[in-house]
Protein backbone atom coordinates (compact mmCIF):
# COMPACT_ATOMS: atom_id res chain seq x y z
CA UNK A 1 0.00 0.00 0.00
CA UNK A 2 3.05 2.18 0.54
CA UNK A 3 3.83 1.97 -3.18
CA UNK A 4 0.34 3.13 -4.06
CA UNK A 5 0.83 6.19 -1.86
CA UNK A 6 3.95 7.16 -3.83
CA UNK A 7 2.23 6.88 -7.21
CA UNK A 8 0.56 10.35 -7.25
CA UNK A 9 3.85 12.05 -6.39
CA UNK A 10 5.73 10.14 -9.09
CA UNK A 11 3.11 11.02 -11.72
CA UNK A 12 3.39 14.69 -10.76
CA UNK A 13 7.17 14.69 -11.20
CA UNK A 14 6.96 12.93 -14.57
CA UNK A 15 4.39 15.39 -15.84
CA UNK A 16 6.54 18.31 -14.64
CA UNK A 17 9.68 17.03 -16.36
CA UNK A 18 7.67 16.41 -19.55
CA UNK A 19 6.37 19.95 -19.48
CA UNK A 20 9.89 21.31 -19.05
CA UNK A 21 11.18 19.15 -21.91
CA UNK A 22 8.33 20.28 -24.14
CA UNK A 23 8.99 23.92 -23.32
CA UNK A 24 12.77 23.57 -24.04
CA UNK A 25 12.11 21.82 -27.34
CA UNK A 26 9.96 24.61 -28.60
CA UNK A 27 12.20 27.66 -27.99
CA UNK A 28 15.73 28.96 -28.78
CA UNK A 29 16.08 31.10 -25.70
CA UNK A 30 18.47 28.61 -24.10
CA UNK A 31 20.93 27.97 -26.99
CA UNK A 32 24.44 27.64 -25.53
CA UNK A 33 27.39 29.92 -26.12
CA UNK A 34 28.69 29.60 -29.71
CA UNK A 35 25.29 28.15 -30.68
CA UNK A 36 22.72 29.31 -33.24
CA UNK A 37 18.93 29.03 -33.39
CA UNK A 38 17.36 26.95 -36.19
CA UNK A 39 13.67 27.48 -37.15
CA UNK A 40 13.02 28.80 -33.64
CA UNK A 41 12.82 25.18 -32.41
CA UNK A 42 16.31 23.72 -32.24
CA UNK A 43 19.88 24.85 -31.66
CA UNK A 44 23.05 24.10 -33.61
CA UNK A 45 26.71 24.98 -33.07
CA UNK A 46 28.53 27.62 -35.07
CA UNK A 47 31.07 26.51 -37.72
CA UNK A 48 34.21 25.36 -36.00
CA UNK A 49 32.27 24.03 -32.97
CA UNK A 50 30.51 20.74 -32.18
CA UNK A 51 27.90 19.83 -29.56
CA UNK A 52 28.93 17.74 -26.57
CA UNK A 53 26.42 15.07 -27.68
CA UNK A 54 27.89 15.15 -31.24
CA UNK A 55 24.35 15.89 -32.53
CA UNK A 56 24.05 18.56 -35.23
CA UNK A 57 20.63 19.79 -34.00
CA UNK A 58 19.61 19.62 -30.34
CA UNK A 59 17.05 21.05 -27.89
CA UNK A 60 18.51 19.95 -24.56
CA UNK A 61 19.02 23.17 -22.60
CA UNK A 62 22.26 22.03 -20.92
CA UNK A 63 24.04 21.13 -24.20
CA UNK A 64 27.38 22.88 -24.86
CA UNK A 65 29.29 23.77 -28.05
CA UNK A 66 32.96 22.84 -27.97
CA UNK A 67 35.62 24.17 -30.36
CA UNK A 68 36.86 21.72 -32.96
CA UNK A 69 40.64 21.45 -32.83
CA UNK A 70 42.39 20.28 -36.00
CA UNK A 71 43.75 16.79 -35.75
CA UNK A 72 47.51 16.83 -36.01
CA UNK A 73 49.46 13.64 -36.45
CA UNK A 74 52.98 12.68 -37.27
CA UNK A 75 51.73 11.27 -40.55
CA UNK A 76 49.80 8.19 -41.61
CA UNK A 77 51.58 5.00 -42.51
CA UNK A 78 51.09 5.89 -46.20
CA UNK A 79 52.65 9.39 -45.78
CA UNK A 80 55.55 7.90 -43.84
CA UNK A 81 56.23 5.46 -46.67
CA UNK A 82 56.17 8.23 -49.26
CA UNK A 83 58.74 10.31 -47.38
CA UNK A 84 60.96 7.30 -46.67
CA UNK A 85 60.98 6.44 -50.38
CA UNK A 86 61.93 10.00 -51.27
CA UNK A 87 64.72 10.10 -48.71
CA UNK A 88 66.19 6.79 -49.79
CA UNK A 89 66.27 7.99 -53.40
CA UNK A 90 67.92 11.30 -52.57
CA UNK A 91 70.54 9.70 -50.31
CA UNK A 92 71.38 6.74 -52.58
CA UNK A 93 74.76 7.64 -54.09
CA UNK A 94 74.47 4.94 -56.75
CA UNK A 95 71.19 6.38 -58.03
CA UNK A 96 72.64 9.91 -58.05
CA UNK A 97 75.71 8.80 -60.00
CA UNK A 98 73.53 7.14 -62.63
CA UNK A 99 71.63 10.34 -63.29
CA UNK A 100 71.94 11.29 -66.96
CA UNK A 101 70.42 14.74 -67.35
CA UNK A 102 70.51 15.95 -63.74
CA UNK A 103 68.12 18.88 -64.18
CA UNK A 104 65.49 16.72 -65.90
CA UNK A 105 65.81 14.04 -63.22
CA UNK A 106 65.40 16.65 -60.47
CA UNK A 107 62.28 17.95 -62.21
CA UNK A 108 60.82 14.45 -62.32
CA UNK A 109 61.64 13.91 -58.63
CA UNK A 110 60.01 17.17 -57.57
CA UNK A 111 56.84 16.49 -59.55
CA UNK A 112 56.60 12.88 -58.30
CA UNK A 113 57.07 13.94 -54.67
CA UNK A 114 54.36 16.62 -54.90
CA UNK A 115 51.92 14.17 -56.48
CA UNK A 116 52.57 11.36 -53.97
CA UNK A 117 52.42 13.66 -50.92
CA UNK A 118 49.10 15.18 -52.01
CA UNK A 119 47.61 11.74 -52.69
CA UNK A 120 48.65 10.58 -49.23
CA UNK A 121 47.14 13.67 -47.61
CA UNK A 122 43.82 13.37 -49.49
CA UNK A 123 43.64 9.67 -48.64
CA UNK A 124 43.26 10.61 -44.95
CA UNK A 125 40.96 13.68 -44.91
CA UNK A 126 40.11 13.15 -41.23
CA UNK A 127 43.72 14.04 -40.37
CA UNK A 128 43.65 17.73 -41.20
CA UNK A 129 47.32 18.36 -40.49
CA UNK A 130 50.09 15.86 -41.09
CA UNK A 131 53.77 16.40 -40.37
CA UNK A 132 56.63 14.12 -41.28
CA UNK A 133 60.25 15.00 -40.56
CA UNK A 134 63.24 13.02 -41.80
CA UNK A 135 66.91 13.93 -41.96
CA UNK A 136 66.78 15.17 -45.57
CA UNK A 137 63.05 15.76 -46.21
CA UNK A 138 60.30 17.39 -44.17
CA UNK A 139 56.61 17.68 -45.10
CA UNK A 140 53.56 19.41 -43.71
CA UNK A 141 50.15 18.98 -45.33
CA UNK A 142 46.79 20.56 -44.67
CA UNK A 143 43.42 19.11 -45.77
CA UNK A 144 40.38 21.40 -46.18
CA UNK A 145 36.89 19.91 -45.98
CA UNK A 146 34.77 22.81 -44.66
CA UNK A 147 35.02 25.48 -47.38
CA UNK A 148 37.48 27.62 -45.37
CA UNK A 149 35.12 28.34 -42.48
CA UNK A 150 37.87 28.02 -39.85
CA UNK A 151 40.90 29.86 -41.21
CA UNK A 152 41.53 32.39 -43.96
CA UNK A 153 45.29 31.94 -44.22
CA UNK A 154 47.21 28.69 -43.71
CA UNK A 155 50.73 28.77 -42.31
CA UNK A 156 52.81 25.65 -43.00
CA UNK A 157 56.30 24.88 -41.69
CA UNK A 158 58.90 22.38 -42.82
CA UNK A 159 62.35 22.25 -41.21
CA UNK A 160 63.55 25.89 -41.03
CA UNK A 161 61.25 27.28 -43.74
CA UNK A 162 57.62 28.35 -43.82
CA UNK A 163 54.83 29.31 -46.21
CA UNK A 164 51.60 31.30 -45.97
CA UNK A 165 48.81 30.70 -48.49
CA UNK A 166 45.18 31.78 -48.79
CA UNK A 167 42.67 29.04 -47.93
CA UNK A 168 40.47 30.00 -50.90
CA UNK A 169 43.39 29.26 -53.23
CA UNK A 170 43.64 25.77 -51.74
CA UNK A 171 39.98 24.82 -52.24
CA UNK A 172 40.08 26.07 -55.86
CA UNK A 173 36.55 27.33 -56.16
CA UNK A 174 34.10 24.74 -57.51
CA UNK A 175 36.09 21.56 -56.84
CA UNK A 176 33.93 19.20 -54.78
CA UNK A 177 35.30 17.12 -51.93
CA UNK A 178 38.49 17.62 -49.97
CA UNK A 179 41.41 19.78 -51.07
CA UNK A 180 44.96 19.71 -49.77
CA UNK A 181 48.08 21.85 -49.70
CA UNK A 182 51.56 20.46 -49.20
CA UNK A 183 54.78 22.21 -48.18
CA UNK A 184 57.97 20.18 -48.65
CA UNK A 185 61.52 21.10 -47.68
CA UNK A 186 64.65 19.34 -48.99
CA UNK A 187 67.85 19.80 -47.02
CA UNK A 188 70.12 17.91 -49.46
CA UNK A 189 68.59 18.58 -52.89
CA UNK A 190 70.58 21.81 -53.21
CA UNK A 191 73.79 19.78 -53.41
CA UNK A 192 72.52 18.20 -56.62
CA UNK A 193 71.23 21.21 -58.56
CA UNK A 194 72.87 24.08 -56.64
CA UNK A 195 72.83 27.28 -58.74
CA UNK A 196 74.43 25.94 -61.90
CA UNK A 197 71.38 26.79 -64.01
CA UNK A 198 70.24 30.38 -63.60
CA UNK A 199 68.52 32.49 -66.25
CA UNK A 200 70.79 35.50 -65.60
CA UNK A 201 74.06 34.04 -66.82
CA UNK A 202 75.97 37.28 -66.12
CA UNK A 203 75.43 36.77 -62.38
CA UNK A 204 77.68 34.45 -60.36
CA UNK A 205 75.36 33.07 -57.69
CA UNK A 206 75.14 30.32 -55.10
CA UNK A 207 72.23 28.58 -53.38
CA UNK A 208 71.83 29.96 -49.85
CA UNK A 209 68.68 28.15 -48.72
CA UNK A 210 67.01 24.78 -48.77
CA UNK A 211 64.89 23.91 -51.79
CA UNK A 212 61.17 23.93 -50.94
CA UNK A 213 58.08 22.87 -52.88
CA UNK A 214 54.49 24.08 -52.58
CA UNK A 215 51.58 22.29 -54.23
CA UNK A 216 47.81 21.98 -53.96
CA UNK A 217 45.47 19.21 -55.06
CA UNK A 218 43.57 17.34 -56.29
CA UNK A 219 44.08 19.71 -59.23
CA UNK A 220 46.95 22.12 -59.78
CA UNK A 221 46.02 25.77 -59.45
CA UNK A 222 47.31 27.92 -62.30
CA UNK A 223 46.56 31.27 -60.64
CA UNK A 224 46.47 32.57 -57.09
CA UNK A 225 44.29 35.33 -55.68
CA UNK A 226 47.18 36.47 -53.46
CA UNK A 227 50.92 35.69 -53.71
CA UNK A 228 52.22 32.99 -51.38
CA UNK A 229 54.71 34.22 -48.78
CA UNK A 230 57.80 32.04 -48.41
CA UNK A 231 60.29 32.43 -45.57
CA UNK A 232 63.76 30.89 -45.97
CA UNK A 233 66.54 30.55 -43.43
CA UNK A 234 69.98 31.23 -44.89
CA UNK A 235 72.62 28.51 -44.97
CA UNK A 236 75.27 31.21 -44.70
CA UNK A 237 74.83 34.52 -42.93
CA UNK A 238 74.11 37.11 -45.58
CA UNK A 239 75.89 40.48 -45.54
CA UNK A 240 73.52 43.33 -46.34
CA UNK A 241 75.33 44.32 -49.53
CA UNK A 242 74.85 40.94 -51.24
CA UNK A 243 72.44 40.70 -54.16
CA UNK A 244 69.48 38.38 -53.45
CA UNK A 245 67.27 36.51 -55.94
CA UNK A 246 63.98 34.77 -55.14
CA UNK A 247 63.72 32.00 -57.74
CA UNK A 248 61.66 28.98 -58.72
CA UNK A 249 62.53 25.82 -60.67
CA UNK A 250 61.27 26.45 -64.20
CA UNK A 251 60.70 23.48 -66.50
CA UNK A 252 60.45 24.15 -70.25
CA UNK A 253 61.10 22.29 -73.49
CA UNK A 254 64.40 24.14 -73.80
CA UNK A 255 65.56 22.92 -70.40
CA UNK A 256 65.22 23.34 -66.64
CA UNK A 257 66.67 26.24 -64.68
CA UNK A 258 66.18 28.71 -61.86
CA UNK A 259 64.02 31.68 -62.88
CA UNK A 260 62.84 34.88 -61.16
CA UNK A 261 59.54 35.14 -63.07
CA UNK A 262 56.65 35.70 -60.68
CA UNK A 263 58.85 35.85 -57.58
CA UNK A 264 59.88 39.02 -55.77
CA UNK A 265 62.02 39.79 -52.76
CA UNK A 266 59.85 41.13 -49.95
CA UNK A 267 62.29 41.40 -47.06
CA UNK A 268 65.75 40.17 -46.10
CA UNK A 269 68.15 40.32 -43.20
CA UNK A 270 71.33 38.47 -42.27
CA UNK A 271 69.58 35.20 -41.41
CA UNK A 272 66.32 35.07 -43.40
CA UNK A 273 64.81 36.03 -46.74
CA UNK A 274 61.07 36.45 -47.37
CA UNK A 275 59.76 36.10 -50.93
CA UNK A 276 56.40 36.70 -52.62
CA UNK A 277 55.50 34.35 -55.47
CA UNK A 278 52.42 34.47 -57.67
CA UNK A 279 52.42 30.77 -58.49
CA UNK A 280 53.25 27.42 -56.87
CA UNK A 281 56.37 25.46 -57.72
CA UNK A 282 59.74 24.61 -56.13
CA UNK A 283 61.58 27.61 -54.73
CA UNK A 284 64.95 28.70 -53.34
CA UNK A 285 67.07 31.75 -52.61
CA UNK A 286 70.14 32.54 -54.71
CA UNK A 287 72.79 35.10 -53.75
CA UNK A 288 75.54 36.78 -55.69
CA UNK A 289 79.14 35.82 -54.91
CA UNK A 290 80.38 39.36 -55.23
CA UNK A 291 79.44 42.17 -52.89
CA UNK A 292 77.62 45.19 -54.26
CA UNK A 293 80.21 47.73 -53.22
CA UNK A 294 79.36 51.34 -53.83
CA UNK A 295 81.85 53.42 -55.74
CA UNK A 296 82.85 56.21 -53.31
CA UNK A 297 83.81 58.56 -56.17
CA UNK A 298 80.41 58.02 -57.82
CA UNK A 299 78.69 58.68 -54.50
CA UNK A 300 80.57 61.96 -54.02
CA UNK A 301 79.76 63.05 -57.58
CA UNK A 302 76.10 62.21 -57.03
CA UNK A 303 75.70 64.17 -53.79
CA UNK A 304 77.84 67.17 -54.81
CA UNK A 305 76.33 67.33 -58.30
CA UNK A 306 72.73 67.02 -57.14
CA UNK A 307 73.28 69.60 -54.38
CA UNK A 308 74.62 72.05 -56.96
CA UNK A 309 71.72 71.15 -59.26
CA UNK A 310 69.22 71.87 -56.45
CA UNK A 311 70.70 75.34 -55.98
CA UNK A 312 70.51 76.07 -59.70
CA UNK A 313 66.93 74.75 -59.96
CA UNK A 314 65.89 76.95 -57.03
CA UNK A 315 67.46 80.04 -58.66
CA UNK A 316 65.84 79.13 -61.99
CA UNK A 317 62.40 78.73 -60.39
CA UNK A 318 62.72 82.08 -58.60
CA UNK A 319 63.75 83.72 -61.87
CA UNK A 320 60.79 82.25 -63.74
CA UNK A 321 58.45 83.47 -60.98
CA UNK A 322 59.84 86.97 -60.43
CA UNK A 323 61.09 88.13 -63.84
CA UNK A 324 57.96 89.64 -65.40
CA UNK A 325 59.70 90.29 -68.73
CA UNK A 326 59.76 86.57 -69.55
CA UNK A 327 56.31 85.60 -68.27
CA UNK A 328 54.74 83.40 -70.97
CA UNK A 329 53.71 79.83 -71.70
CA UNK A 330 57.29 78.72 -72.27
CA UNK A 331 58.32 80.08 -68.87
CA UNK A 332 55.44 78.23 -67.20
CA UNK A 333 56.72 74.98 -68.72
CA UNK A 334 60.27 75.73 -67.50
CA UNK A 335 58.94 76.51 -64.03
CA UNK A 336 56.96 73.26 -63.67
CA UNK A 337 59.91 71.21 -64.95
CA UNK A 338 62.25 72.92 -62.49
CA UNK A 339 59.88 72.34 -59.56
CA UNK A 340 59.43 68.63 -60.36
CA UNK A 341 63.16 68.05 -60.78
CA UNK A 342 63.91 70.02 -57.59
CA UNK A 343 61.49 67.94 -55.49
CA UNK A 344 62.65 64.66 -57.08
CA UNK A 345 66.37 65.40 -56.51
CA UNK A 346 65.69 66.62 -52.96
CA UNK A 347 63.72 63.46 -52.08
CA UNK A 348 66.41 61.30 -53.70
CA UNK A 349 69.18 62.90 -51.65
CA UNK A 350 67.35 62.78 -48.33
CA UNK A 351 65.26 59.59 -48.44
CA UNK A 352 66.47 57.07 -51.04
CA UNK A 353 68.16 54.97 -48.31
CA UNK A 354 65.34 55.11 -45.72
CA UNK A 355 64.60 51.38 -45.93
CA UNK A 356 64.01 50.72 -42.19
CA UNK A 357 60.25 51.25 -42.38
CA UNK A 358 58.75 49.25 -45.28
CA UNK A 359 55.57 51.33 -45.60
CA UNK A 360 57.49 54.61 -45.55
CA UNK A 361 60.01 53.23 -48.05
CA UNK A 362 57.20 52.20 -50.39
CA UNK A 363 55.66 55.70 -50.15
CA UNK A 364 59.06 57.28 -50.91
CA UNK A 365 59.50 54.97 -53.91
CA UNK A 366 56.04 55.88 -55.18
CA UNK A 367 56.71 59.60 -54.72
CA UNK A 368 60.04 59.33 -56.61
CA UNK A 369 58.29 57.36 -59.35
CA UNK A 370 55.68 60.10 -59.70
CA UNK A 371 58.07 63.07 -59.54
CA UNK A 372 60.53 61.70 -62.08
CA UNK A 373 57.69 60.67 -64.43
CA UNK A 374 56.23 64.18 -64.03
CA UNK A 375 59.64 65.65 -64.90
CA UNK A 376 59.75 63.58 -68.08
CA UNK A 377 56.19 64.54 -68.97
CA UNK A 378 57.06 68.23 -68.65
CA UNK A 379 60.13 67.56 -70.84
CA UNK A 380 57.74 66.12 -73.43
CA UNK A 381 55.56 69.23 -73.21
CA UNK A 382 58.70 71.36 -73.59
CA UNK A 383 59.49 69.47 -76.80
CA UNK A 384 55.94 69.87 -78.08
CA UNK A 385 55.93 73.60 -77.36
CA UNK A 386 59.32 74.04 -79.05
CA UNK A 387 58.04 72.26 -82.14
CA UNK A 388 54.87 74.40 -82.28
CA UNK A 389 56.95 77.55 -81.81
CA UNK A 390 59.32 76.59 -84.62
CA UNK A 391 56.44 75.70 -86.92
CA UNK A 392 54.76 79.07 -86.32
CA UNK A 393 57.94 81.16 -86.25
CA UNK A 394 56.77 83.48 -89.03
CA UNK A 395 53.36 83.93 -87.43
CA UNK A 396 53.08 87.15 -85.44
CA UNK A 397 50.23 86.03 -83.18
CA UNK A 398 50.97 83.06 -80.94
CA UNK A 399 47.63 83.19 -79.14
CA UNK A 400 46.42 79.88 -80.58
CA UNK A 401 49.57 78.07 -79.42
CA UNK A 402 49.36 79.63 -75.97
CA UNK A 403 45.70 78.72 -75.55
CA UNK A 404 46.36 75.15 -76.65
CA UNK A 405 49.34 74.70 -74.30
CA UNK A 406 47.56 76.30 -71.33
CA UNK A 407 44.62 73.96 -71.82
CA UNK A 408 46.86 70.91 -72.26
CA UNK A 409 49.89 71.26 -70.01
CA UNK A 410 48.60 70.87 -66.44
CA UNK A 411 46.24 67.91 -67.03
CA UNK A 412 48.96 66.13 -69.01
CA UNK A 413 51.97 67.25 -66.95
CA UNK A 414 50.57 66.09 -63.63
CA UNK A 415 47.68 63.82 -64.64
CA UNK A 416 49.46 61.29 -66.88
CA UNK A 417 52.16 60.42 -64.27
CA UNK A 418 49.45 60.09 -61.61
CA UNK A 419 47.54 57.55 -63.74
CA UNK A 420 50.70 55.50 -64.41
CA UNK A 421 51.70 55.43 -60.74
CA UNK A 422 48.14 54.65 -59.62
CA UNK A 423 47.91 51.66 -61.97
CA UNK A 424 51.37 50.43 -60.95
CA UNK A 425 50.64 50.77 -57.23
CA UNK A 426 47.25 49.07 -57.53
CA UNK A 427 48.61 46.11 -59.50
CA UNK A 428 51.88 45.47 -57.60
CA UNK A 429 52.13 47.56 -54.42
CA UNK A 430 54.64 45.13 -52.87
CA UNK A 431 57.21 45.99 -55.56
CA UNK A 432 57.63 49.56 -54.34
CA UNK A 433 60.78 49.65 -52.21
CA UNK A 434 63.73 47.23 -52.14
CA UNK A 435 65.87 46.06 -49.20
CA UNK A 436 68.61 48.54 -50.17
CA UNK A 437 66.83 51.42 -51.91
CA UNK A 438 63.41 53.08 -51.85
CA UNK A 439 62.84 52.58 -55.54
CA UNK A 440 61.10 50.18 -57.91
CA UNK A 441 61.89 46.45 -57.82
CA UNK A 442 63.59 44.98 -60.85
CA UNK A 443 61.62 41.74 -60.34
CA UNK A 444 58.64 40.87 -62.55
CA UNK A 445 59.87 43.57 -64.96
CA UNK A 446 58.21 46.15 -62.70
CA UNK A 447 60.93 48.68 -63.54
CA UNK A 448 59.23 49.06 -66.94
CA UNK A 449 56.53 51.04 -65.18
CA UNK A 450 59.21 53.76 -65.21
CA UNK A 451 61.50 52.79 -68.10
CA UNK A 452 58.61 52.27 -70.54
CA UNK A 453 57.19 55.83 -70.32
CA UNK A 454 60.75 57.25 -70.29
CA UNK A 455 61.65 55.44 -73.52
CA UNK A 456 58.38 56.54 -75.14
CA UNK A 457 58.97 60.20 -74.18
CA UNK A 458 62.58 60.04 -75.37
CA UNK A 459 61.49 58.71 -78.78
CA UNK A 460 58.77 61.35 -79.18
CA UNK A 461 61.16 64.14 -78.16
CA UNK A 462 63.73 62.82 -80.63
CA UNK A 463 61.12 63.13 -83.40
CA UNK A 464 60.32 66.69 -82.23
CA UNK A 465 64.05 67.48 -82.25
CA UNK A 466 64.48 66.32 -85.86
CA UNK A 467 61.35 68.16 -87.00
CA UNK A 468 62.43 71.40 -85.27
CA UNK A 469 65.82 71.30 -86.99
CA UNK A 470 64.24 70.56 -90.36
CA UNK A 471 61.80 73.47 -89.96
CA UNK A 472 64.51 75.87 -88.77
CA UNK A 473 66.80 74.92 -91.64
CA UNK A 474 64.05 75.63 -94.16
CA UNK A 475 63.17 78.98 -92.60
CA UNK A 476 66.83 80.01 -92.30
CA UNK A 477 67.50 79.30 -95.98
CA UNK A 478 64.45 81.35 -97.03
CA UNK A 479 65.51 84.48 -95.09
CA UNK A 480 67.58 87.34 -96.52
CA UNK A 481 68.69 89.70 -93.82
CA UNK A 482 66.00 89.69 -91.13
CA UNK A 483 68.34 89.94 -88.18
CA UNK A 484 65.72 89.50 -85.45
CA UNK A 485 64.27 86.38 -87.05
CA UNK A 486 67.73 84.89 -87.61
CA UNK A 487 68.53 85.58 -83.94
CA UNK A 488 65.32 83.82 -82.88
CA UNK A 489 66.14 80.83 -85.05
CA UNK A 490 69.63 80.57 -83.59
CA UNK A 491 68.27 80.79 -80.05
CA UNK A 492 65.65 78.12 -80.81
CA UNK A 493 68.39 75.92 -82.26
CA UNK A 494 70.47 76.28 -79.08
CA UNK A 495 67.46 75.55 -76.89
CA UNK A 496 66.42 72.54 -78.96
CA UNK A 497 69.93 71.08 -78.84
CA UNK A 498 70.32 71.70 -75.10
CA UNK A 499 66.86 70.41 -74.33
CA UNK A 500 67.32 67.17 -76.26
CA UNK A 501 70.80 66.25 -75.11
CA UNK A 502 70.62 67.50 -71.52
CA UNK A 503 67.06 66.53 -70.64
CA UNK A 504 66.76 63.44 -72.82
CA UNK A 505 70.11 61.79 -73.48
CA UNK A 506 71.17 62.05 -69.83
CA UNK A 507 68.42 59.62 -68.83
CA UNK A 508 69.00 57.42 -71.86
CA UNK A 509 72.53 56.78 -70.54
CA UNK A 510 70.97 55.35 -67.39
CA UNK A 511 69.25 52.64 -69.44
CA UNK A 512 72.59 51.68 -71.03
CA UNK A 513 74.21 50.72 -67.70
CA UNK A 514 74.65 47.08 -68.71
CA UNK A 515 77.56 44.99 -69.91
CA UNK A 516 81.27 45.93 -69.98
CA UNK A 517 80.59 49.66 -70.44
CA UNK A 518 78.26 49.85 -67.43
CA UNK A 519 80.84 51.57 -65.20
CA UNK A 520 81.61 54.28 -67.76
CA UNK A 521 77.90 54.81 -68.48
CA UNK A 522 77.23 55.11 -64.74
CA UNK A 523 79.77 57.95 -64.47
CA UNK A 524 78.43 59.74 -67.57
CA UNK A 525 74.83 59.37 -66.40
CA UNK A 526 75.63 60.63 -62.89
CA UNK A 527 77.65 63.64 -64.07
CA UNK A 528 75.24 64.79 -66.79
CA UNK A 529 72.10 64.06 -64.76
CA UNK A 530 73.44 65.95 -61.72
CA UNK A 531 74.09 69.00 -63.92
CA UNK A 532 70.55 69.22 -65.29
CA UNK A 533 69.67 72.05 -62.92
CA UNK A 534 72.75 74.02 -63.94
CA UNK A 535 71.98 73.67 -67.66
CA UNK A 536 68.36 74.74 -67.15
CA UNK A 537 69.53 77.84 -65.27
CA UNK A 538 72.22 78.52 -67.88
CA UNK A 539 70.12 78.10 -71.05
CA UNK A 540 66.82 79.56 -69.90
CA UNK A 541 68.08 82.26 -67.51
CA UNK A 542 71.70 83.31 -67.87
CA UNK A 543 71.68 83.23 -71.70
CA UNK A 544 68.39 85.14 -71.92
CA UNK A 545 68.87 88.83 -72.78
CA UNK A 546 65.68 89.73 -70.92
CA UNK A 547 66.89 87.98 -67.77
CA UNK A 548 70.32 89.56 -68.11
CA UNK A 549 68.67 92.98 -68.33
CA UNK A 550 66.51 92.12 -65.28
CA UNK A 551 69.57 91.05 -63.30
CA UNK A 552 71.33 94.29 -64.35
CA UNK A 553 68.40 96.40 -63.14
CA UNK A 554 68.38 94.58 -59.80
CA UNK A 555 72.12 95.15 -59.33
CA UNK A 556 71.82 98.78 -60.45
CA UNK A 557 68.88 99.50 -58.13
CA UNK A 558 70.76 97.90 -55.26
CA UNK A 559 73.85 100.03 -55.93
CA UNK A 560 71.77 103.21 -56.15
CA UNK A 561 70.03 102.29 -52.89
CA UNK A 562 73.38 101.87 -51.13
CA UNK A 563 74.64 105.22 -52.51
CA UNK A 564 71.41 106.94 -51.39
CA UNK A 565 71.74 105.43 -47.91
CA UNK A 566 75.32 106.70 -47.58
CA UNK A 567 74.47 110.15 -48.88
CA UNK A 568 71.50 110.51 -46.56
CA UNK A 569 73.63 109.43 -43.60
CA UNK A 570 76.48 111.89 -44.14
CA UNK A 571 74.63 114.70 -45.97
CA UNK A 572 75.29 116.11 -49.41
CA UNK A 573 78.47 118.03 -48.44
CA UNK A 574 79.93 115.73 -45.83
CA UNK A 575 82.71 113.27 -46.44
CA UNK A 576 83.43 110.12 -44.56
CA UNK A 577 86.19 110.61 -42.01
CA UNK A 578 89.47 108.94 -42.82
CA UNK A 579 90.61 106.20 -40.54
CA UNK A 580 94.15 106.75 -39.41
Amino acid sequence: MRGLSLLPGLCFLLSLSGAVAQQTKGTCTHCPQNGLCVNNTHCTCKPGYISSSKEKYFSYRFETCEEITPKTTNGTKEMQQVIETIESRLTNKTVLKEMGNITSTVTDILQKVESDVLKAALAAPDQEIQKVQKSTVAVETRVVTDNCSKEVIFSLNAQVNSMEIQCKDVIQGDIKGSSAVAFISYSSLGKIINATSFEEMNEEVYLNSQVVSAAIGPEKNTSLSQPVILSFQHKKVNPRNKKIFCVYWKSTKEGNRWSKDGCALKQANKTHTICNCTHLSSFAVLMAFHDQKEDPALTVITYVGLSFSLLCLLLAALTFLLCKAIQNTSTSLHLQLSLCLFLAHLLFLTAIDRTENKVLCAIIAGALHYLYLASFTWMLLEGLHLFLTARNLTVVNYSSINKFMKWLMFPVGYGVPAVIVAISAASRPHLYGTPDRCWLHLDQKFIWAFVGPVCAIFCVNFVFFLMVFWILKRKLSSLNSEVSTIRNIKMLTVKATAQFFILGCAWFLGILQEGPAAHVMAYLFTIINSLQGFFIFLVYCLLSQQVQKWFGEIIKSKSESEIYTLSSRFGPDSKPSEVK
